[in-house]
């Protein structure tokens, strides 16, 4: 486990001294500032675990420190005020203004350091509590995905196997087809269960910042790093890091990436001080990386890497077999949160859903499923209530200008849908490059893209 930071805060050379020294003896990284204005800057150059502050000090005391990390906005470590001039309403005013707890001096050495372990420990508890309340109504167990066809049964066993060791794992299947959920099915089987599941859609974040939102960056690395952040692999310690749509990432950061998986170790943005991390990687991609790297898209080290362990989800309609589970999976998920009393999908409604190619595999069943119930008028679905794709009458692809149908709000979403498939085809799901040929800004065809369930 790394070691805890603190910053201890007051005005007395000898105070500042003593603490150090006694709490360096407990395996504490400390830092120390004599004002709160000094406190401030430090906090803004490193993250600190836990502070010790004094209340009355020159410059700015203790309360108007507090008061200035509230106004900030920024997440502040559990502070611990102390003062030899103690009163009730000194205490009350400091845990008003956000204090964890508050001391009087003189104290003894076991007095303070219970005090700290007590303040960490409610942190650790707040975070834990904090994910918990994340993941409820959640499940990923295993039993979560959906499937009893041939080759879903097969990958069963492929993750079961693979859940529990450190090794990369690289899941490959086309989009819609469930890569998060598995990757999350992976860590909460592992050890890692209890520690972080970080995710992140490297096609979904700007070249420029992505390399900070993975590794963090130094105060002053660029103009608006005004303190210094930790990244989300320092946020996924001891957990796992799951990287989506991997093949997006830039040339610049594979060979980052790269040195990660190697060394176990990264660099913030702007910094010279290397980090030991201890993260397993779990990365997806809808793209053919083993084309990529032929392309030169793609770094083959880097390639190899990551493909220890590949898991490959089939396309729904090479598993019809599991069209009929899904439904009545989403028909139990959606009766409660829809507050309707649809049963299930009738015989010529079911072999709509049966015939159809599902493009977008099983997250357009959800939505078509969905979609449906809201518009069933019984407690069957039937072919009528099913979306206009699915009802004979051909989806946005192959909709074509009819007598019967002469919407222009309808027939412009048919061709920009056509022409940003056609842009990613051509330029091989680059999305950067599909932006420039379609003449939109990179931002508006990530949000296009998930607008038609093309990724």
């Amino acid at each position: 486990m790394s070691k805890k930071k603190l910053l201890i805060v007051d005005d007395e050379e000898a105070m500042r001294h003593m603490l150090s020294s006694m709490l360096r003896k407990e395996d504490y990284v400390v830092t120390s500032a004599s004002n709160g204005h000094d406190a401030l800057k430090l906090m803004t150059e490193d993250v600190y675990d836990i502070m010790l502050c004094d209340i009355r000090m020159p410059q700015m005391d203790g309360l108007a420190l507090l008061k200035e990390i509230k106004k900030s906005g920024e997440t502040a470590p559990p502070i611990i005020m102390m003062s030899a001039y103690g009163t009730i309403d000194t205490a009350l005013e400091a845990i008003k203004e956000g204090a964890y707890d508050y001391i009087s001096k003189p104290f003894k050495q076991d007095e303070i350091i219970l005090t700290l372990k007590k303040a960490e420990e409610r942190e650790r508890l707040a975070r834990e509590n904090l994910r918990l309340k994340q993941e409820v109504n959640k499940s990923f167990s295993f039993s979560s995905i959906i499937g009893k066809s041939a080759q879903m049964q097969e990958m069963f066993q492929t993750i079961k196997k693979i859940a529990d060791v450190k090794s990369t794992v690289l899941i490959m299947g086309e989009s819609g087809t469930g890569k998060e959920l598995v990757a999350r099915a992976i860590h909460y089987n592992s050890r890692r269960k209890d520690k972080p599941f970080v995710a992140i859609n490297c096609g979904a974040i700007p070249e420029n910042l992505l390399e900070s939102e993975l590794f963090g960056h130094e105060k002053g690395a660029f103009t608006d790093a005004i303190r210094t952040r930790k990244g989300l692999f320092e946020e996924a310690e001891a957990g796992s890091l799951f990287l989506d749509e991997i093949g997006e990432l830039p040339l610049s950061l594979q060979v980052k990436l790269l040195r990660v998986l190697q060394e176990s170790e990264i660099k913030r943005v702007g910094g010279t001080a290397t980090i030991k991390i201890d993260v397993r990687i779990i990365a997806a991609t809808t793209r053919d990386l083993a084309g990529e790297v032929k392309e030169g898209n793609f770094r083959d080290d880097l390639f190899y890497r990551l493909n220890v362990l590949p898991v490959i989800l089939p396309p729904l309609r090479e598993r019809t077999d599991d069209i009929r589970l899904l439904v009545d999976h989403f028909v139990e998920k959606y009766r409660e949160a829809l507050k309707v009393d649809v049963k299930g999908f009738d015989n010529s409604a079911m072999q709509a859903l049966l015939n159809y190619p599902w493009p977008g595999n099983v997250r357009e069943l959800e939505n078509a499923v969905e979609r449906s119930m809201i518009m069933a008028d019984d407690d069957m679905v039937t072919s009528r209530d099913l979306p206009p794709d699915l009802q004979g009458r051909g989806d946005l692809n192959d909709l074509q200008l009819s007598g019967d149908n002469l919407s222009i709000k309808l027939h412009s979403r048919v061709m920009e849908k056509n022409l940003i498939k056609r842009a990613l085809e051509k330029t091989g799901g680059n999305r950067t490059k599909a932006s420039k040929l379609l003449e939109i800004s990179h931002r508006a065809l990530i949000y296009k893209i998930k607008e038609y369930e093309l990724a």
